[in-house]
């Protein structure tokens, strides 16, 4: 084999061998993400038992409260009781609000760290359909110009991933007020 046939076939070979271990690994790294998208939603679950929680708590009380309300008089243990609960429900429902805040921006990095590995996966696959045009023939000048065309076209869709996706997740949607991770 001539020196000109060795070149362009160690280069296919190393084109297509990173495209091809690339996607796999992308794939991995996807699976990954999604799984962990349905332990989020599993959380969300527990999330909402432990709200109804709260509910049948506070209504487990709702008698004592209606016994005050119609001017009655509660025994030292049911004052008690009431006491410790507004202390409970409170705790409950910050540490609620906080565990919602961290799906939601948890969410928005899933989402984005998705469109990212779909971003890369093109990327390789780029790089693999442009390594498929390497002849074991190519002389130097067409692997040359083959590997100009690559690097251009793989610059191209990296600037266009970047371009997609923000920098910064950001909680927006409850009353709690702001939060900007990153």
């Amino acid at each position: 084999m001539t020196r000109k046939k060795i070149l362009g076939s160690h280069v296919k070979r190393l084109l297509s061998g990173v495209s091809d271990h690339g996607r796999r690994h992308l794939t991995e790294v996807e699976t990954d993400l999604i799984q962990t998208g349905l332990l989020l939603e599993e959380a969300i679950e527990k999330l909402s038992f432990n709200f109804m929680a709260i509910h049948q708590t506070v209504e487990a009380e709702q008698a004592t409260i209606q016994l005050l309300l119609d001017g009655g008089t509660v025994t030292p243990e049911q004052r008690a009781q009431l006491e410790a609960l507004q202390g409970q429900v409170g705790s409950y429902v910050n540490a609620a609000i906080t565990s919602l805040q961290f799906q939601d921006m948890t969410s928005q990095l899933l989402d984005r760290t998705l469109k990212r590995v779909t971003g890369l996966r093109e990327f390789l696959g780029t790089l693999g359909a442009h390594g498929a045009e390497m002849l074991p023939e190519s002389d130097n000048e067409q692997i040359v110009e083959l590997l100009g065309k690559v690097s251009m076209a793989l610059a191209i869709q990296s600037l266009e991933l970047r371009s997609v996706l923000r920098k910064a997740v950001s909680q927006q949607h409850l009353e709690s007020g702001d939060i900007e991770l990153f």
